[in-house]
């Protein structure tokens, strides 16, 4: 490859074409050359037919498939994982302690870890248990979820909370002292963001989605006037944040900033309406097991919810309804069907078989994270064992004609379309035998899923197509799951301009 990171090229010469777009290519075992003009792609010919034109990457037989999205991240929580410590190994609240204990102290003066998984811990957090490992310095334990996290009496009286007696803080208080952990200064964060950035790219990702919860718009043009140019984003906007969004007229596709960056664009209207699976409080038909009556809870009441999408639809923006059990689906479906308003479910890990044909019957996409569904199944298998609403239901989405989109929810799970493709398809990523294989989706569904697109409208390869382009070293949609997982990607364009280059 001659061209260079920064470089808009001009033919890709020597690819060959994997994803949609093959099918109508006259020989689809050959090698062809790509011609981009003008962010697209201008034409593709059998390799040599043609004189190259302008900056040449070679792509010498790599396969060519359409740049990837990740079309659910919290960007800045993601890229500050590299700074916190790594608690995913830990098997007991014991072990997480100490784990903890051995971190190093943040600048801040605070330890940091994340990736708890709790749920089927043979002990529970205790306060005491943590004081004892962890003594004066605040520590502060998020779940993998997100929807919980342990903290020390040295993180409670800096927090200024006083209601927590075993140090658990969940749902909305986890979600504020977040906030404060990822109030770091601007030129930090815009650095970690560059380089997560980088990284995204160097796995074929042109475009991902951020739904941090933050005011998102401030964040986004003080990137974009900074120089920001490596990815695609559309930022989400919070319930708290609605009707600043609206009084300043953002509807989501306009740009951040009038004149700004076209890479950067306001997304969708954002409310979360349950918990989470790992957290046990996502809201479902039946109960948690040893806790009678327990079925999760709703964190938005049906007639708020409805309001607010009303009133974010009507004034031009799309929502993003988090649901993850049964009752919280079957409420977000009831009201984008009542209120009109359009968009996606976010999660949707538990949904009841006579919702699964809503989603394409209203026109509701399946915004979802197949490695979840990796990572989850051992408590989705007790925690979950009495439910009667289907887990994870990939392909019954996709069968019922579903717009599904694929993501990671980073930092729940990292952000790497590959392994999220890999966990659609293959369903196992530990030796063991595929979880609910029924539900795992074909290569080809799986890589349109992962592009701007969605399964119902991927992005293509052909001559008018906008031309955000990856490069990777075997076809994806012949690929095993361990050969997805560990892909290397020789290249990755925006527009035609290479952002990654192996």
């Amino acid at each position: 490859m001659s061209a260079g990171v920064g470089a808009t090229v001009g033919t890709i010469r020597r690819a060959r074409i994997a994803g949609a777009g093959r099918e109508v290519l006259p020989d689809d075992t050959i090698a062809y050359d790509v011609f981009l003009s003008d962010g697209v792609i201008a034409d593709i010919a059998p390799a040599g037919a043609l004189r190259p034109r302008g900056e040449v990457l070679d792509a010498d037989g790599t396969w060519l498939i359409p740049g990837l999205w990740d079309h659910h991240v919290h960007a800045l929580p993601w890229a500050l994982v590299s700074q916190r410590a790594d608690l995913g190994a830990a098997a007991s609240a014991a072990h997480a302690a100490r784990l903890i204990a051995e971190s190093p102290v943040l600048v801040d003066g605070r330890r940091v870890g994340v990736g708890l998984r709790d749920a089927l811990w043979s002990d529970r957090p205790d306060l005491a248990l943590l004081d004892a490992a962890t003594g004066e310095v605040p520590a502060y334990l998020y779940n993998a979820d997100l929807h919980s996290m342990w903290l020390n009496s040295a993180a409670l009286r800096r927090e200024g909370i006083t209601d927590a007696p075993d140090g658990m803080l969940r749902e909305t208080p986890a979600f504020e002292v977040g906030r404060r952990l990822n109030a770091v200064d601007d030129a930090v964060a815009d650095a970690l963001i560059a380089q997560m950035a980088q990284d995204a790219a160097a796995r074929g990702v042109v475009g991902l989605v951020d739904l941090d919860m933050a005011w998102n718009a401030g964040a986004w043009a003080r990137r974009v006037d900074g120089g920001f140019d490596a990815l695609r984003v559309s930022f989400g906007i919070y319930p708290e944040h609605l009707d600043r969004a609206l009084a300043e007229g953002m509807r989501t596709g306009d740009r951040v900033r009038d004149g700004g960056s076209e890479l950067v664009r306001v997304g969708p209207f954002k409310v979360i309406t349950d918990g989470s699976l790992g957290t046990r409080t996502a809201a479902c038909s039946h109960p948690y097991p040893d806790h009678p009556g327990d079925r999760g809870m709703l964190t938005v009441a049906r007639d708020d919810l409805r309001a607010l999408m009303t009133q974010a639809a009507a004034g031009g923006l799309a929502c993003a309804i988090h649901a993850i059990g049964d009752v919280a689906n079957t409420e977000a479906l009831d009201a984008f069907a009542v209120t009109g308003a359009w968009g996606t479910i976010e999660h949707a890990q538990l949904v009841a078989h006579a919702d699964i044909p809503r989603f394409a019957r209203l026109g509701v996409g399946a915004s979802v994270q197949p490695e979840h569904a990796l990572d989850d199944r051992d408590m989705s298998d007790t925690i979950w064992a009495t439910q009667t609403a289907l887990p994870y239901p990939l392909r019954a989405l996709a069968d019922a004609g579903a717009t599904v989109t694929f993501g990671s929810d980073a930092p729940v799970a990292a952000l790497d379309p590959w392994a999220t493709m890999a966990a659609a398809t293959h369903r196992s990523k530990d030796g063991r035998k595929e979880w609910h294989a029924e539900q795992g989706l074909d290569a080809a569904t799986a890589l349109a899923a992962s592009t701007a697109g969605g399964s119902t409208d991927g992005a293509r390869i052909e001559p008018g197509a906008r031309a955000d382009l990856a490069l990777t070293a075997s076809d994806p949609v012949i690929a095993t799951g361990p050969q997805l997982r560990s892909m290397a990607v020789a290249a990755t364009l925006l527009g035609g301009r290479l952002t990654h280059r192996a």
